[in-house]
């Protein structure tokens, strides 16, 4: 038995050992038959047919990416020493050891495969990086990275270690239509690739990595100077710079050519996509795919939001120290972006004008607050919540009669440095009232708000232990476009459509590559959104604010707004919507400095009034639906509007004697003053249940309750006195 079990592990294994021999040899002889092509033809090699990306009918061309492609052809000897030495760094150290491959990155890229999902594993070599977009196509298979493995090693047999580095530094992408080290030179440092400084040579070696991303044009300058340092720390680490030299560079200000870019429309929104498929198909696949990639825009509707951006953007600058502005428009029923207009001129390097403030970290100063109050209705507090308008110290580590805002104190006011006392939700939100606002924060509590305002769409405020009670007056950073895309929200009834940019993708042929669908989630009760909506268009609530005719206010139109200005003056914001577009407008300034001291009313509204006013001529005009969030006669009087006491009768309006059972006549309450702040009357957490047995346990109840009978002691609101309203 022992024999038979030997001789069958025997037979296995020589079949097992016949068979691997016989594949081995399969892909030897296979390997054998690649060829290398031409080197004059890899040096002439052109984009073969590129992406073009479109409006959303699929008619208007953004832009073209082989359009103005520029390459200039230089031999290595005119290639500055540091820009060899930075690029050798950053992407390949080893380069003049290995033999075209390193065994390592071979080892990680198997076991990567392993895992589903197909190739994934970097680290490629420099000769690696040649064949890729020289000789092989962009598919990402195992056969292809086989290939490529193969190929790298004939091209070291075929060429020398310079060559190969020429070909590389001629070769690789710097971003848009430029390729070529000497390109890349010209236009980004204004010089030859002979002359570059050290810390110039390690910026652009720091490119060809994700040229859109780190564009230093774009969004992400903090990660270029990062993955400068990162490059210019190794040329250290490998002994090819000093300490000192190190230093030096990492502290030289380099000052980047303007930027040039002919022959695309929308260039914030087309350069925001370029990214984001860039991420999910890497560069080359793009340049030579051939597809036609059909985006959300509106051409338009983006046409009229560059025009009145770059309008009311000049005069804010003449007018209120406001050098630049920006747009977003979405379709809240798809999420769609419709228009995105990331300054007032792309193209003017005065303002910065290439950075898109529409996806940067500002603070969003009121407009924050829809998402405390609808927070709140959550909680069940109402529209007609009565909140106290008045001085009070929030902070406990402060005396309760301390009324600064000198730190650990904090003891907000208002824009206009006056307190209204009582005020309904409804008055306090319209009006943009910011005492009542912290109050509704703490009642709802900071965790909730965030949770609710990350459900509807806001990704930037990630770290709750940052912000305390400043967070509703704007204390955290968002973006233009989540802020737009979040406020879409409360105008499709609670139902969020994640903000897209792509509608689908085709082929040359017109055969869809891939769809981006909907996916629309209910993320907020359709009747607290629909109650937000009804506040922000109460013209009449808002107009002690604003005024009756404001730029927030459309007559006969229904349209929902909120401002939003930080303390300092340095953002002003309009957030505004029907059933069927949002509107997102900011004005400030790209270096954070501060403003002239106006509401947003008067810096922003007008810019996004007139947006409105022409989306009106492309989008219906559609009522909001009424909430069904009402009060009732069992509910505490301070959630329906009462504050003066809890002690209601209804009374004849006129003789004021108490009504009998199916009363018809004019009635108004008699009320016995008692007046108390809110949290005298409701426990926070559960404001329609049993009222506060033990009010004193509240950390905030001392605070407020002096705050609110310092107030009704001054405007003659003697307790067990009785008034008719």
């Amino acid at each position: 038995m022992l024999r038979k079990a030997l001789k069958k592990r025997r037979e296995i294994f020589l079949i097992g050992a016949s068979s691997a021999l016989i594949v081995v040899g399969a892909i030897l002889i296979w390997a054998a038959t690649l060829k290398i092509p031409d080197i004059a033809s890899l040096q002439e090699r052109k984009v073969e047919q590129s992406t073009k990306i479109y409006d959303r009918t699929g008619e208007v061309l953004l832009d073209d990416l082989s359009q103005d492609v520029t390459r200039t052809i230089v031999p290595l000897s005119e290639v500055s020493k540091n820009i060899v030495a930075a690029t050798l760094a950053i992407e390949d150290a080893d380069f003049y050891q290995h033999n075209g491959i390193r065994v390592s990155s071979i080892i990680r890229a198997v076991l990567a495969n392993l895992i589903p999902g197909g190739y994934t594993q970097g680290g490629s070599t420099i000769t690696q990086q040649v064949v890729k977009n020289s000789i092989l196509t962009t598919d990402q298979t195992v056969t292809r990275k086989i290939k490529e493995w193969v190929l790298s090693i004939k091209l070291e047999q075929v060429l020398t270690k310079d060559q190969i580095l020429e070909l590389y530094l001629n070769e690789s992408p710097y971003g848009g239509s430029v390729y070529g080290i000497e390109e890349a030179s010209q236009k980004f440092v204004g010089k030859s690739a002979k002359e570059v400084s050290l810390a110039e040579a390690a910026y652009l070696a720091a490119l060809p990595q994700a040229p859109t991303y780190y564009s230093p044009y774009g969004n992400h300058k903090d990660a270029l100077e990062n993955r400068k340092n990162v490059v210019l720390a190794r040329m250290k680490e490998l002994g090819k710079i000093t300490d000192e030299e190190f230093e030096v560079a990492k502290k030289e200000v380099v000052t980047f050519a303007p930027q040039a870019v002919s022959g695309v429309r929308a260039p914030h929104f087309v350069f925001y996509v370029r990214e984001q498929l860039e991420r999910e198909y890497g560069r080359r696949t793009l340049e030579e795919s051939g597809w036609r990639i059909i985006t959300t825009l509106d051409a338009d509707l983006e046409a009229k939001a560059e025009e009145v951006v770059k309008k009311y953007g000049e005069e804010n600058e003449k007018n209120f120290n406001a050098s630049n502005a920006a747009l977003v428009a979405i379709d809240p029923k798809t999420g769609d972006i419709l228009a995105m207009a990331g300054s007032r001129d792309y193209f003017n390097n005065d303002i910065d004008g290439a950075y898109n403030i529409a996806l940067a970290n500002r603070q969003p100063g009121s407009s924050f607050k829809p998402f405390v109050y609808a927070a709140a209705f959550l909680a069940g507090y109402t529209p007609d919540t009565v909140l106290f308008d008045v001085p009070i110290q929030f902070s406990t580590a402060c005396p309760v009669t301390d009324l600064s805002s000198e730190p650990p104190c904090y003891s907000p006011g208002n824009y206009d440095d006056k307190f209204r006392g009582p005020m309904t939700i409804r008055n306090a939100l319209a009006q943009s009232i910011n005492v009542p606002a912290v109050q509704a924060l703490y009642l709802v509590g900071i965790q909730n708000a965030l949770r609710l305002a990350k459900v509807m769409g806001i990704s930037t405020l990630n770290d709750p232990d940052r912000y305390g009670l400043t967070l509703v007056l704007g204390g955290g950073e968002v973006t233009l476009l989540d802020m737009t895309s979040a406020y879409s929200v409360f105008a499709n009834e609670g139902v969020r459509n994640p903000h897209r940019a792509i509608i689908k993708i085709e082929d040359r042929g017109g055969n869809v590559v891939k769809e981006y669908p909907l996916s629309p989630q209910q993320a907020l009760d359709p009747d607290v959104a629909l109650s937000i909506s009804d506040v922000l268009s109460d013209n009449v609530a808002r107009t002690p604010e604003l005024g009756a005719a404001s730029p927030l206010h459309f007559p006969g139109k229904h349209v929902a707004a909120k401002t939003g200005t930080t303390n300092d003056y340095r953002d002003a914001w309009v957030l505004g919507y029907t059933p069927h577009v949002v509107a997102g407008a900011w004005a400030g300034n790209n270096d954070n400095s501060p403003m002239e001291k106006k509401i947003a009313g008067f810096i922003v509204a007008p810019l996004w009034h007139e947006f409105m006013e022409y989306a009106f001529t492309k989008y219906p005009d559609t009522p909001f639906p009424e909430s069904r969030i009402a009060t009732s006669e069992t509910d505490k009087p301070i959630l329906r509007g009462i504050w003066q006491g809890d002690q209601v009768a209804k009374v004849d309006a006129f003789s004021g004697q108490p009504i009998q059972p199916g009363y018809q006549g004019l009635t108004k309450n008699r009320i016995t003053v008692n007046v108390h702040s809110i949290l005298y009357w409701v426990s926070k957490d559960d404001p329609r249940g049993p009222s506060p047995r033990e009010q004193s346990v509240d950390p905030q109840f001392p605070r407020w309750e002096w705050a609110v009978r310092t107030w009704a002691s001054q405007n003659g609101y003697a307790d067990g006195s009785v008034i008719l309203q």
